[in-house]
């Protein structure tokens, strides 16, 4: 991460509590769910490859739902909710360093 206060402010924008902030970290919560982000220097080698690979994926009841919900909020999707080959409903939003959430519902 490179700036811990936009990483904050974004996920408290998808309704994460935030929690233990100190020494460079930061850990936000959702009901028993949590993240541990850690700041890195801009000229990391690491810091560059953020996001790349990586892909945390989240239930909902309503993938078209949050989704309406998210744009009304601010964050802006990848793309809209679609259907995969599973059967589910999905989407995909990208936190301020490129890694992927993908919200989706069962069929």
């Amino acid at each position: 991460m490179k700036d811990l206060g936009r990483t904050a402010e974004f996920y408290e924008t998808l309704g994460f509590r935030l929690g233990n902030s100190a020494d460079g970290r930061l850990t936000c919560y959702v009901n028993w769910f949590w993240m541990t982000f850690a700041e890195q220097a801009d000229d990391s080698t690491e810091a560059a490859n953020n996001g790349q690979g990586v892909a945390t994926a989240i239930k909902v009841d309503s993938a078209d739902e949050t989704y309406q919900a998210l744009l009304a909020a601010g964050p802006k999707p990848d793309d809209e909710p679609r259907k995969r080959a599973s059967g589910n409903r999905e989407f995909t939003l990208r936190d301020p360093d490129g890694y992927q959430l993908i919200y989706f519902s069962k069929k």
